[in-house]
């Protein structure tokens, strides 16, 4: 990806969304720009409007961690916009690929067997190994039966992101599809900044970017986020509604990669329903283990 243009977009779209009120600013009159001027923004950080318009030109590589810190407090930006921002200043710089450990290819990457036998242990509730692209790597029955739609795609690895904008079925999994959807794309857009070099990424992004006027109008917005934990509504073709906590874990063993465990509140109707899930997902396993013995005798 072109490092100077995601630069320039990136604070101009988080700079056209601090009003001067929220900056401590007066409003004045006859601004031809939303949000904040650059000479605004240059006065917050403490810079002059040359320096900064520089920056915003893309020009960011050897910038300081201090001035970097002054931007971010001047634009208000939130931690994962942050850490955005710090990011493509190191990719600026050339020191992203050394600072962070290389990370294979998805159609490259191996389920070591204690990992999957981590993942089958864990019973009650859809438990996955995804990467930055959304990829999904490894998966517990559970988490296989939870995203049996996503799974039904040819393609592999199969991909949370090509399911929620090329699928209309993702339209049914989930109900608040539109958070759905911006979640997503934070995502994507979080990996392009810390690994700008990905070709599999890049590959993705033009995919979506080419079939889908729903994610090119998300991925312009330049909206990053982390997405550790939280909850989330689903509806589940075969077990209904479910609402479902969920924690996502860096895994110190495999840079780049995130463990993601689904659970459901004990005693309620959720929990049924993933109970429900994996007494489907035993059966349809059964199923297909007969078929596979008849076809071998």
């Amino acid at each position: 990806m072109d490092n100077r243009a995601e630069v320039r977009e990136f604070l101009i779209s988080r700079r056209a969304k601090i009003t001067p009120e929220q900056a401590g600013l007066p409003a004045g009159s006859n601004r031809r720009v939303p949000g904040l001027r650059r000479s605004e923004v240059a006065a917050l950080a403490g810079v002059s409007i040359e320096y900064y318009s520089k920056l915003e030109r893309g020009s960011i590589a050897g910038v300081s961690a201090s001035v970097l810190d002054a931007i971010a407090r001047a634009l208000h930006l939130d931690d994962a916009e942050r850490a955005h921002l710090f990011d493509l200043a190191k990719a600026a710089d050339g020191t992203s690929a050394l600072e962070r450990p290389r990370r294979r290819a998805a159609k490259q990457w191996k389920t070591r067997p204690g990992l999957q036998w981590i993942l089958d242990s864990i019973c009650d509730g859809p438990a996955f190994v995804r990467n930055g692209r959304l990829d999904l790597l490894a998966a517990n029955r559970l988490a296989r039966a939870f995203y049996h739609d996503v799974y039904a795609d040819p393609q592999r690895p199969p991909n949370l992101a090509r399911f929620t904008f090329l699928d209309r079925a993702a339209y049914r999994f989930y109900p608040d599809w539109d958070q759905a959807a911006e979640i997503t794309v934070a995502i994507l857009r979080t990996e392009a900044g810390r690994n700008p070099h990905d070709k599999d990424l890049h590959d993705l992004i033009g995919e979506l970017s080419t079939l889908s006027e729903e994610f090119r109008k998300r991925w312009g917005a330049h909206d990053v986020r982390q997405h550790g934990a939280g909850a989330k509504r689903f509806h589940h073709p075969v077990v209904g509604e479910l609402t479902l906590a969920y924690e996502g874990l860096e895994m110190v063993a495999e840079p780049g990669l995130t463990l993601t465990v689904y659970a459901a509140e004990p005693g309620s109707p959720s929990e049924q329903a993933l109970r429900l899930l994996a007494s489907w997902a035993a059966t349809q396993e059964a199923e297909a283990a007969a078929v596979e013995a008849l076809s071998a005798e």
